[in-house]
């Protein structure tokens, strides 16, 4: 991997930055990446999507707005 591919508008995925590996030794790297990257993916997708607060279990309900003194203020004294 001396070289990135010029002809290639994307940078590529892994870059050697020190000593020059073989290709043995990159493609074991690139298997050990793309097994972690899977592992992940699955284990994202076993928890599921996240659930949102219920309306009645979220604590921000029981905190107001500020009250603005003005014209028309009690009305806005019960939201």
């Amino acid at each position: 991997m001396s070289a990135p591919n010029p002809s290639s508008d994307r940078p590529p995925h892994l870059v050697v930055v020190r000593g020059e590996p073989s290709a043995e030794e990159l493609a074991a790297l690139t298997a050990v990446l793309t097994a972690r990257a899977a592992a992940a993916r699955a284990a994202a997708e076993k928890d599921g999507p996240e659930r949102s607060t219920s309306g009645w279990r979220d604590r921000s309900r029981g905190t107001r707005t500020p009250l603005r003194p003005g014209p028309g203020a009690w009305r806005m004294s019960t939201r």
